[in-house]
Parts: C-alpha cells; structure tokens; sequence
C-alpha cells in the first residue's frame, strides 16, 4: 500500500517563535498526509499498475479530459471506477487512483481557500482577505488545526493562514481531573447560569487562566465572587444614579435630564475630571488590547475600573449626589455617573452582553435619539482629552487612604474616631499640591482627620535606605549583581537623594535607572511621642504618618459619626428609601444629661447635614416611632 508523507521541518518559524507552537515546530515529527478510510476527501492522485507513472489532478476539468468521464461527485464511491489511459501506450494498462483518503486535519488546513473554492472562484475575494485576521481554538489543536493549518499555508504561499491566535486552555473539574458525565464531579452548567447568569458565566471563564491557553479548575464559587466583586457594585452604582435622579422629582425639581458629555468635560470638579479621564483611559486600553487580540489584559482592566467607579468615584460624591451641595453641582455629578455608566455599558457589552442590556434599557429611557438595542450601538471611541496627571493623583490619594486605614487598624481606630493631624512624606512637590490641593477634602473626609500637612523634607520624618530590584536586574547584570547590590545598600542618604533628583545613579559602571532601585522610607518618631501617640506607614514610595492622640472635641467629634451611624442603621432596618424623610427624636439615659447635651450643641450642624433633618427633644416624639439604645462608651 503505497502511502504519502510531507516533511515538516522546513515550516517552523513564521510565527510564535517560542513556548508551545515553536516547541512543536521545532520537533515535528513526518506526518502521513494519507489515511486508509473510505469516508474523506479522496487523493487525487493516480498511479499506474508498474508504479512508473504517477498523475495528481489539480481540478475536475483535468480529471474529464484525461478520463473522458463526466465527474459530478468526488466521494470515492464515484470516482474509483474512473480510469486514465497511460500516455506510454495500450500495452501499459491503465492508472487507477489510489486508495487512500486525505487524513482530516490537512482538510481543516486547507479552509482559508478550499471553502471559497479557490483558485477557481473567488481569486479576488480571496487574495484581499487572506491570511485571516484571527483564528481561535483549543490549546489541544497545537499539533492538529494550529499545524496543518500553517503547515499548508507556507507551503501554497509561504506566510501563515492566520496574523493572530487566540488559544484557550481546558476547563478541569475542580479536584483537577477531566470533566466526566459518568463521575458527575462538575455542576451543571445551566444550573450555574439559573443561579448567577450566563453573564457571571462568561466573565469568570474570560478573566480565568483558560484564556491564556493553561487550565482552570472551575468552581462554582469562583461565578458568585464575580456576581458579588462585579455585578452588584456595578448595579449599585446605577442604583444609586436612579435615586437620586429619582429625588429631584420627589422635592419639586426639574426631571433628571443628562448633561452632554462635552459640557461635562469642562466641569471643575476634581473627581468629575478624574472619571471622566479615567473613562476615556478605558476606552482607549480596551480598543488597544482588543486589536491586538489580547483578551486576557481587558477583564482585569475593566474590573479595575468598575470598582473605582463605585469605591472612588460614588463614595465620595455622596454629597454632591444627593444634592448637598447644590441643585446644580448635583446635576453636573448625576449627568457624570449617567454617562461614566453609559459608556461603561457600551465597553462592557462583547463580555457582559445581557446585563449591559439590561442597563442600557432604563438608562435610554432619558436620552433622546438613542439605539434601540446596545449591541446596535458602535464601540466608543475616544473623546476629549485624557488627563495622566489627574488620574496618578488619584491613585496616589488612593495609596495614603490605605495607609492611613492600615495605621487606624492596628491601633484600633476606628474611622468614626477622628483624629487632629496627618502628615504626608513625599519629595514630589507636584504630588503635594495635589493631595493637599484639590484632593485634600476627600482625604480628610475619608480618614476623618482634621487637619492634613505635606511635607517634602523626607529627611525629617524618615530615614532612608536604598535596595536593588533583584527582579528587574538579575537578569540585566548576571554576576555583577552581587557587587552592585552591595554598592546599592550602602547608599547614603546624601546618595539616595541626588540619585532621586538626578533619575539615574553610576554603580559599578552600571548606569541604574529609577526602576532599578528601591528607595525604602522608614518612619523616625520623634523622641517625645510613643507609638501610640504618634505611628506611620508607608510603601516605599510616600509615608503617612498619623497624630493618634485624642482631646475632648475629638471625642466630641466621634460621638456624633455614631449617632449619624445608628440613625442611618435605623433608616436602613425599617426600609426607608434615601429620598424618604423622617423626623429623628433624641432622649439621653445618662444620669448626667449635660454630657450627651454637650455633644449634640458643639455637634448640631454636622448631625443635621448628615442625616437632613436636626435631632428633635424626645418630648415631642409620637407613640408610632422606631426607637434605637446608643452608648456612648
């Protein structure tokens, strides 16, 4: 039986130059071209009885003329009978077509031209449109489609079928075996999507290592967290937009209509500049990464940028949200979530296509001319100018928020315990002025401190002491590492300094960027305070450092966040709506009334524009009203 081979080792190196493709071009094996089957595409190749004479029909025409038989099906059954006279003479017979079929994966190679019937049809259509823009499969086609389809393709025309390829791994059951029906040891797939939604489904599986061709254990635990981390944060901050659009109405205003987004970019508020930047940022990173087929960097991204949404940006514009700060300023933060939502929407709609339908349903109900449907709508495009600086700040204001609550934590601080002072460390006077700037009453408001000083000598609150970044300069330097380690760490704070200043250091005739050393700034208390009247923290980068010490306004101070806290626990236990309003009662059950009296006079304008009403005497409380006990100590 005659079979037919191609030689494979000519072929490598067109794409994927390293890991898994490159590794199996590199030691491809010979592949049978043929199989011995009856059902498949047959070879079209004809053979004498001697062997001596061998023919391979490029095209139906070529097969009539040589045999003088019409061809209408080219399936074994009706062309094996088919015969061609030797061009040697009668006396040599006949060639007779071979047996064989063509092994399947080389017909799966061959689809870029075979399923237009190139080159008989469709030259033009072909030749504007090949290779592919992509191809996507399983990582188990490495040596099947992956290789035939390249194999074939560099053969015929010497590139590649395809300028892209996206890979998935294999999803596992959790204890890590192959998912088994008669074993049962994986959930239900549609009891999965009943329980969270195709849309939990489909992100937990895009923002999973199976996207980056490796596998993943599936959990069904791993679908809610992406319910819990994403879905209701996301839907809270559209909640929270409804609301409050909602409230305008209920206190006799005009209806909540959107801004235009080109109004909105001129806003001069800090946070309504930082979302809006900061949207524009998504926009451009996914149609980035999108166009260059990375799917497995968007998901993180676009989590990312959710979760500032709600944890930034809703949080701290609660006031300006529920129009504390003005009808107008209310309108201009309301028309910068409704859009920040409607564009995230748009972003989110190829990863979460029903659940940003869903929201883009109510939010067109209030803007005129819109797309019936968000999957008619076109992708955004970028628009306006992107603002680096302002989203680095914010960043930045993020870091020292979490610093300061680490320092809160293990002193037992709560937030509602204000504290008088806060020092920021930091030798970028730009950063200063930003976060003792325009940021400066979101950072007092969220750590509750009164009081914020930047300080950029950070010789006088920090020492400071140098290290090598093993990681960036191993590799760089192989064995100097270890001299020039040592040189680093021994840095003066002098050295440490001019090198900051400077962006770049000599270190054993080794020119060092900033990326390449760490400076680390480790607090220095003053010799007066203990740490439990004065502690810092710190990342390397900036260090906050925090005044722990209590006075009786403090105290004052904090008595009344808990009795907002309580107030707003009670709204919350008999199921108020923020736009309800209720009358707040108040009787003190301490011997000594003076105390609690003390608080509510020194506290009286905070509590009233917290909670919107002022505590009224309990004398006047109706028999109907919900009751709460709070201690003060």
């Amino acid at each position: 039986m005659l079979k037919f081979w191609l030689l494979f080792f000519s072929f490598s190196g067109h794409i994927y130059q390293e890991k898994r493709f490159h590794n199996w071009l590199e030691n491809a094996r010979d592949w049978a071209v043929s199989r011995s089957r009856f059902w498949g595409t047959p070879l079209p190749v004809w053979i004498s009885d001697d062997g001596e004479e061998l023919i391979v029909m490029d095209s139906i025409a070529k097969l009539e003329k040589l045999s003088g038989v019409n061809v209408f099906d080219l399936h074994r059954h009706n062309i094996d009978h088919i015969t061609i006279p030797s061009s040697r003479g009668p006396e040599f017979g006949v060639l007779r077509r071979v047996e064989d079929v063509f092994d399947c994966w080389f017909e799966s190679g061959s689809m870029p031209y075979a399923y237009i019937h190139y080159p008989f049809e469709n030259v033009e259509l072909f030749e504007k449109n090949f290779p592919g823009h992509f191809v996507a499969e399983g990582l188990d086609q490495t040596r099947g489609w992956f290789y035939t389809l390249m194999v074939l393709s560099t053969a015929l025309f010497g590139k590649p079928a395809f300028k892209n390829l996206i890979c998935n791994g294999l999803v596992l059951a959790e204890d890590g075996k192959k998912m088994s029906k008669s074993l049962k040891n994986y959930p239900s797939p549609m009891d999965v999507i009943n329980d969270y939604g195709a849309d939990a489904l489909r992100l937990y599986l895009i923002n999973s290592p199976v996207v980056r061709a490796e596998t993943l254990r599936f959990k069904k635990e791993g679908v809610f967290n992406v319910v819990k981390d994403v879905f209701l944060p996301w839907y809270n901050a559209y909640r929270f937009l409804v609301q409050n659009a909602k409230r305008l109405e209920v206190e006799g205003l005009a209806p909540f209509t959107p801004i235009d987004s080109t109004t909105l970019q001129d806003s001069s508020n800090v946070l309504d500049q930082w979302i809006n930047s900061a949207t524009q940022s998504l926009v451009h990173f996914v149609r980035q990464e999108m166009n260059a087929y990375r799917l497995y960097t968007v998901v993180p991204y676009l989590l990312k940028f959710l979760d500032n949404l709600t944890n930034i940006y809703v949080r701290f514009n609660r006031k300006r949200l529920k129009g504390r700060t003005g009808e107008e300023d209310c309108r201009t933060a309301l028309s910068t979530l409704y859009n920040v939502l409607l564009i995230s929407c748009k972003v989110m709609a190829p990863f979460t296509p029903f659940f940003s339908e869903g929201l883009y349903q109510n939010l067109r109900r209030v803007c005129t001319g819109s797309e019936e449907s968000i999957h008619y709508c076109s992708f955004p495009q970028v628009e306006g100018e992107r603002d680096e600086r302002i989203e680095q700040s914010v960043a930045r204001m993020m870091t020292i928020i979490d610093l300061a609550r680490n320092i809160r934590e293990r002193h037992n601080k709560p937030l509602k315990s204000p504290l008088r002072e806060m020092i920021v460390v930091h030798p970028d006077v730009d950063f200063l002025d930003d976060i003792a700037g325009k940021l400066k009453e979101y950072v007092l408001e969220e750590l509750n401190v009164r009081s914020l000083v930047p300080c950029n000598n950070t010789l006088k609150y920090a020492s400071l002491r140098a290290e090598p970044e093993f990681s960036v300069l191993g590799k760089r330097l192989g064995k100097s590492m270890g001299v020039v380690a040592k040189e680093v760490k021994a840095m003066s704070q002098k050295d440490i300094l001019e090198f900051e200043k400077a962006g770049e250091v000599t270190v054993a005739s080794h020119c060092l960027k900033l990326s390449d050393i760490k400076v680390v700034r480790e607090f220095k208390r003053p010799d007066s305070l203990s740490d439990k009247e004065v502690d810092a923290a710190g990342d390397g980068d900036v260090l906050v450092i925090l005044d722990l010490r209590l006075d009786e306004s403090l105290y004052e101070a904090g008595v009344a966040r808990e009795v907002v806290n309580r107030i707003q626990k009670l709204r919350k236990k008999v199921g108020l709506e923020p736009t309800d309003a209720v009358e707040v009662y108040f009787e003190s059950l301490d011997e000594d009334k003076s105390i609690s009296q003390q608080v509510l006079n020194s506290q009286e304008l905070y509590i009233r524009d917290a909670i919107g009403s002022p505590l009224l005497s309990s004398t006047l409380m109706p028999p109907h009203a919900v009751s709460s006990i709070l201690s003060f100590l």
